[in-house]
């Protein structure tokens, strides 16, 4: 339980930095939602999102897969509808809603034709659906040590489902038969402490594919560069966009 109260800390810092709070923000203007229209959130964790966007005035539903995050949206949201499912399999009838938002989804979803297809499903004509998504491969990491930097992100985006689905959205909505597709980057800075437990992960996830001293030097000085208002950490993140014909 203290795990998951640091993590939902951790995710809750995260999600009121401005620059995120901001692209939240415009991920919602992509949908183009009408007062009163339906919009599924799909991977919805603690229900931030799902409360912005009935605060816009739209009907949405948070889906997780996680009963944990949504016992957690369940009680800071009691009014708002959360069911507990996966992006492959929706609990939800044909052409059922107006939007679909996925915001740090598609990355652990190991077959992202099949949650496409089901996007695509729920989604009533004309309907859009919004992805966000950073490239696990590409992050960019300021270090006297660039061999060890670069060892270390792509150890750690070997971990992951599909690292790299951020950069294939736009192919990946194309070929599921959506049009009008658009796809931004936005590369957000952090600077601070916020970022060190990513770059502990980082090196956690590199096990023994690197020398344990090595890596351990590395974050000794990613931490003093932390600590001293010296970290530089960019994400390069993807938002695509895109209409159901």
């Amino acid at each position: 339980m203290a795990v998951m109260s640091t993590l939902i800390e951790r995710l809750d810092a995260i999600d009121t930095a401005p620059g995120v709070a901001e692209l939240r923000a415009h991920s919602y203007d992509l949908l183009r939602l009408k007062d009163g229209a339906s919009v599924v959130d799909v991977g919805c964790g603690s229900g931030r999102a799902v409360a912005e966007l009935a605060e816009r005035g739209a009907v949405p539903i948070g889906i997780d897969p996680s009963e944990q995050m949504l016992d957690i949206a369940r009680t800071r949201w009691p009014a708002l509808e959360f069911r507990r499912a996966t992006a492959e399999a929706l609990p939800l009838p044909d052409e059922a809603v107006s939007g679909y938002r996925a915001d740090k989804v598609f990355h652990e979803i190991a077959d992202p034709a099949a949650a496409l297809g089901e996007a695509r499903r729920v989604l009533a004509p004309g309907g859009r659906i919004v992805l966000l998504g950073q490239d696990w491969d590409a992050i960019i990491i300021d270090s006297a040590d660039p061999e060890t930097t670069r060892a270390l992100v792509h150890a750690r985006a070997d971990t992951i489902t599909n690292p790299r689905s951020a950069r294939a959205y736009r192919n990946m909505l194309l070929a599921s038969g959506f049009h009008d597709v658009t796809v931004e980057a936005r590369t957000p800075i952090i600077t601070d402490e916020l970022m060190l437990p990513m770059l502990t992960g980082l090196v956690a996830a590199a096990g023994d594919k690197l020398d344990r001293a090595r890596a351990e030097a590395w974050l000794d000085e990613q931490t003093t560069q932390a600590r001293t208002g010296r970290l530089m950490v960019a994400i390069p993140l993807f938002i695509a966009a895109a209409s159901r014909p």
